[in-house]
């Protein structure tokens, strides 16, 4: 049978300027052209074109194209006919086709040529559709997954032979799908770029020619295709469950062929198993050092007690350790004891997709935006392939899109409805409730400790436990941002009363209408303002904050204790309550509206449709408002939970009580996590930097725990860790010192333009706004700097954003503090190198600190804050930074210390005296010396 697009020509075209401002100057240096006929890639072109001005340090840094080589090069004008002919009767393609052809045409018609006007499409989308869990859709990292020969990126030649290659690969991708998928994609890409939705419609009109069954492993719902799901039902009766090796002599006939037998893991896996299987409850502290493999070590130790129909729960702190305990650990673990266990992890429903509210998603009368287009495009062929319908395998960093709100699981049971029987967070409670093993995050165990799909008497196991109570803490902090709110409310009134299509235009004339706006209009005003009081009241009680942190563009953070913010508790109880009623008659009658307007649907026009929609969405936010302030009321309601809490007013204009928002923190969490722990046997707390030179004290207290009734345990390292770690610590006297001083941030970004040998570069700070100025010196150096993609907190996207980067990207440098020394995991690659820019001491200047600050001075006494809390926490955020570069016995990493109070103050000693090899003390120059000529994996 013919195939689709066999007659079809396409030009698939990548171009190299100058610059992105064709109207400014910027002109063609380079015209990439690989010609697809009978789907093969049968010509390709090169022309290298003299843009008659210079080129950037930053183009040819990118594109390898010098100025010599264009300056014998014939300009556009020469080459202009000849590429207008290889266009004639073809599909123009591009990878971005919103840049390369209109500045192709621009360059065309001021040759005083005709502008192309055939079709054109854009492999950008069609990769995001056609691939919708890649984790990047540049084009360097889509031909790298897909395994695409691409010999000089950035080159218009090579980017064009790719970018046909891979639109080769989207064609045979789509043209596998059912046929169902087919017709749906056709029909929701008349909004793509261009003429992108050619290529679906080929396809379909192709594949409707003939019929294809459905393949076995999928099922078909509606005019969904889902990949059919199988719960099998485990017989415990039948289960062989073998019993824990205890000699050596066994350990070894079994780890043969998966796992190399190494002495510090065999000794940790028997300390654990023994505690295990000890009569007593008592807690175990251990502290495992990176490559000790502690992960299987735990697992192992309680894997052969699961028998008894007691379930082990893991909590962790991050998607990616989740996935790699779920993935990696587990199926180790199975294939060397042969145990029959099944693990699953269990997070909130709104990770996974709620069918009903997707499939109601594509049926919507009004226009998506771009982005959800794509989206949904994306989700209906991630449909045919999705075992779970977990939102996390699109692996996104934003889901913010407006789509989310309508297709997140609710979390509940769904019952009676089209895809009740398929309902994914339904069917993964299902195998939760059969597993074994249940993997989850720190947060959400806090948050459902209680819930019965942890199953009795329950062992937990908490990794990376240094920052449990954090994250607890964490999981009870929330906000109320009265900013957004009345704005919401201001656009609510638009929708309502002001904009040229309002309710109040549209049915203001009908007496029914009328009644419910004119009451609404008075309404949401009062509520504005009853929004308003609270915050003038918060904001006349700044003079009683505790701390005050200074913000750029005239924006502050106040900390408060609770007692001194809500100096009269009953005022602001009046205030919340007044502000709540208004937020009730305001959500009654804008539901009543809805209602009315639900009844006249027949009668109603596209654009009534869109109010329907925007007033469905104010109503929810007026429900999550109302939840927020019930949340506040209920912090003011007991005066001694006050005790608990800190406040932070962050106000966005200092001199603006309008622009007051209030955060609130718990500051103990001790009564929650007490709490938590009594659901909970056999409980393990494990990481790799828990202790201070063999003194668990500070992390027993820490978490909580009763220290008679906790044991510890410090397990070796299981290689030797000095030949695969280098630590240098600075000490120069002509080196700055200040880290806040811009000749420090001149001395750190020259120390980084000096690096060699090292790909995956994380440098440390404490502060964002050095980040910003070190960011903006290093982006001005385009040349020595030109192999790295610099990536910096806060300035090139979120965190998540940075990291999957990071981890994508050949060679990186990133700035970043905070959560960068520990919190955030790479998923592909390493770091190699890691240098501190300054001790990791919390600034006394945050309210959260000062808060955290107040607090232990009433429980210790002023005099022992830095002793028994900043330098431990200090200490342990040092180690962790330094435990980024030495996951497993195949990493090597350089280890660079700048702040030299670690020689010349007291304490130094004790933070040097954490890490697992020495320092070596370098002067500036030998420090250059080595970040220039130092080999990776020496």
């Amino acid at each position: 049978m013919k195939k689709a697009f066999t007659d079809d020509v396409f030009a698939v075209v990548d171009l190299e300027t100058t610059g992105t401002q064709r109207n400014q100057g910027d002109h063609i240096i380079q015209f990439g052209c690989a010609i697809i006929k009978k789907r093969k890639v049968v010509k390709t072109y090169s022309f290298l074109i003299n843009p008659h001005r210079e080129i950037p340090p930053a183009v040819e840094n990118l594109t390898h194209i010098s100025n010599e080589d264009v300056t014998d090069a014939h300009d556009f004008r020469y080459y202009a006919p000849k590429i207008r002919k290889i266009l004639e009767n073809t599909i123009f393609v591009a990878h971005n086709v919103n840049f390369d052809l209109p500045f192709l045409n621009y360059e065309l018609v001021s040759a005083g040529l005709e502008p192309f006007t055939g079709k054109a499409i854009d492999t950008v989308e069609l990769a995001q559709i056609a691939f919708p869990t890649f984790p990047s859709y540049k084009l360097r990292d889509l031909t790298s997954r897909l395994k695409i020969k691409h010999l000089n990126p950035h080159r218009a030649d090579s980017d064009a032979l790719v970018t046909a290659k891979l639109l080769l690969k989207v064609i045979k991708k789509l043209e596998n799908l059912p046929q169902a998928t087919l017709n749906t994609l056709t029909s929701l890409s008349k909004g793509l770029l261009r003429d992108t939705d050619y290529i679906f419609y080929e396809i379909g009109q192709v594949a409707r020619q003939t019929k294809r069954p459905l393949d076995k492993d999928l099922i078909q719902v509606k005019h969904l295709i889902l990949k059919r799901q199988n719960i099998a039902v485990r017989n415990n009766e039948a289960v062989t469950k073998g019993s824990f090796p205890q000699s050596d002599d066994e350990k070894k006939e079994l780890f043969k062929k998966h796992l190399r037998f190494r002495r510090g893991q065999v000794s940790l896996i028997n300390r654990l198993h023994d505690f295990v299987y000890s009569d007593s409850d008592d807690s175990l502290v251990v502290e495992a050092p990176n490559g000790s493999g502690k992960t299987f070590s735990y697992l192992m130790a309680y894997a052969y007690e699961l028998y008894s129909g007691r379930k082990l729960v893991v909590a962790t702190p991050t998607k990616v350790l989740q996935e790699q305990i779920l993935k990696q650990e587990v199926p180790q673990l199975l294939r060397i004891t042969h145990l029959d266990l099944d693990a699953q992890i269990v997070k909130s429903s709104s990770h996974y997709l709620d069918l009903d509210g997707f499939y109601n998603s594509l049926y919507q009368t009004d226009n998506p935006i771009q982005q959800t287009l794509i989206l949904q495009m994306g989700i209906l062929i991630w449909l045919t392939e999705t075992e779970t319908g977990d939102l996390d395998e699109l692996q996104l960093t934003n889901y913010q899109a407006p789509l989310f709100t309508s297709i997140e699981h609710p979390g509940d049971a769904r019952i009676g409805t089209a895809f009740a029987d398929y309902d994914f967070w339904n069917l993964a409670r299902s195998r939760q409730e059969q597993a074994d093993i249940l993997i989850t995050n720190h947060a959400y165990l806090a948050n459902h400790y209680m819930d019965s799909i942890w199953g009795q008497n329950p062992f937990l196991v908490v990794d990376e436990a240094h920052r449990f109570v954090e994250n607890v803490a964490s999981s009870r902090n929330d906000s109320l941002q009265f900013e957004s709110f009345w704005g919401m409310c201001s656009h609510l009134r638009n929708l309502l009363f002001y904009a040229d299509d309002s309710a109040k235009v549209r049915f203001g004339n009908k007496l029914e209408f009328k009644l419910i706006l004119d009451k609404l209009e008075d309404h949401t005003t009062d509520l504005i303002h009853a929004i308003n009081n609270v915050q003038n009241a918060l904001y006349d009680n700044r003079r009683f904050a505790t701390s005050r942190e200074e913000k750029r563009q005239n924006a502050i953070s106040l900390g408060f204790q609770g007692k001194d913010l809500f100096r009269d508790i009953p005022q602001f109880r009046h205030l919340l309550n007044q502000m709540q009623d208004n937020i009730e008659l305001v959500r009654q009658e804008t539901n009543q509206i809805l209602f009315l307007l639900y009844h006249q649907q027949k009668n109603l026009l596209t654009s009534d449709d869109v109010l329907i929609k925007d007033l469905q969405d104010e109503v929810d936010h007026l429900d999550y408002y109302s939840e927020q302030n019930y949340l506040l009321l209920d912090q003011l309601s007991e005066p001694k939970k006050l005790d608990h809490k800190g406040f932070v007013l962050e106000i966005s204009n200092k001199d603006d009580p309008l622009s007051t928002n209030l955060t609130w923190l718990m500051l103990d969490p001790e009564e929650e996590v007490q709490q938590l722990y009594h659901y909970f046997n056999k409980k393990l707390f494990i990481s790799a930097t828990l202790a201070e030179q063999d003194n668990f004290s500070y992390t027993i207290k820490n978490l909580y725990l009763d220290p008679k009734k906790t044991l510890t345990y410090r397990a070796k390292p299981s290689f030797k860790v000095e030949k695969h770690l280098k630590v240098y610590a600075l000490s120069d006297i002509n080196a700055p010192e200040n880290p806040n001083s811009p000749e420090y941030e001149e001395f750190v970004s020259n120390l980084l333009t000096k690096i060699k040998n090292y790909d995956h570069i994380l440098v440390l700070f404490t502060n964002l706004d050095v980040i910003r100025d070190v960011f903006s010196r290093l982006s001005e150096d385009t040349d020595t700097l030109k192999d790295y993609e610099i990536l910096a907190q806060g300035l090139t996207g979120s965190n998540e954003k940075i990291a999957k980067r990071f981890g994508i990207a050949e060679k990186a440098i990133l700035l970043g503090a905070n959560s960068f020394w520990e919190g955030i995991d790479f998923k592909h690659n390493g770091v190699d190198l890691a240098i501190v820019t300054r001790l990791p001491f919390e600034s006394p200047d945050q309210p959260e600190v000062k808060l955290r600050t107040e607090s232990l001075k009433k429980k210790i006494g002023a005099d022992k804050i830095f002793d028994a809390d900043t330098l431990p926490r200090a200490i342990l955020r040092f180690r962790q930074g330094c435990g980024r570069l030495i996951r497993n016995e195949r990493d090597h990493g350089t280890f660079v210390v700048l702040d030299q109070r670690v020689w010349n103050k007291s304490y130094g000693e004790q933070f040097l005296a954490g890490l697992p090899v020495s320092a070596k003390k370098v002067s500036q120059q030998q420090l250059l010396n080595i970040l220039r000529n130092s080999k990776q994996n020496e």
